[in-house]
């Protein structure tokens, strides 16, 4: 999935030289990090993988549900700021999404000139035990640090996902 660059990331931080260990170290974690991202879809409860299989949905389509269960209804224009997407593939992900049920669409009775999308509540038990199953390993980890150290470590993932999308 295409991000845009966060602003924070539009700041002049100022750099400091990797140590080659240190370098040797990313380099041996990256490929397990990829591991467990490959293994989204055998995570997922059946019922979900089902939904994903016969709609031919892929992790963009995950993304998004994982970012609706976080927020809770957004327009598709907020979604796609929240994403880091384009408005168009923000609505094209919506619309498959849709058109498997895992989403709906409504509109916002505080201004019934907007539509609203959110996650259908038919599919929001498997979403939350599939986001669980995927960030619980994270939460493993960060629990086994100070909170300076996940400053440091969130501060770091942040600048990862800046750098990849330069």
């Amino acid at each position: 999935m295409t991000r845009r660059r966060s602003e924070s990331s539009t700041v002049a931080r100022p750099r400091t030289a990797v140590a080659a260990e240190e370098q040797l170290e990313l380099q041996a974690l990256v490929p397990l990090l990829a591991n467990h991202f490959k293994r989204a879809h055998a995570d997922m409860p059946p019922g979900l993988r089902a939904v994903f299989d016969a709609a031919g949905l892929g992790n963009r389509h995950g993304a998004v549900l994982a970012r609706l269960l976080y927020t809770g209804p957004v327009t598709v224009g907020e979604l796609a700021r929240q994403l880091g997407l384009g408005l168009t593939n923000a609505s094209q992900l919506i619309a498959d999404l849709d058109h498997a049920g895992c989403v709906e669409r409504h509109t916002d009775p505080a201004d019934r000139r907007r539509t609203l999308v959110s996650l259908r509540s038919a599919r929001r038990a498997d979403v939350e035990q599939f986001i669980a199953r995927r960030t619980t390993p994270l939460v493993r980890a960060m629990e086994q640090l100070t909170v300076a150290q996940r400053n440091g470590f969130l501060a770091g993932l942040r600048a990862w996902a800046d750098e990849i999308d330069a």
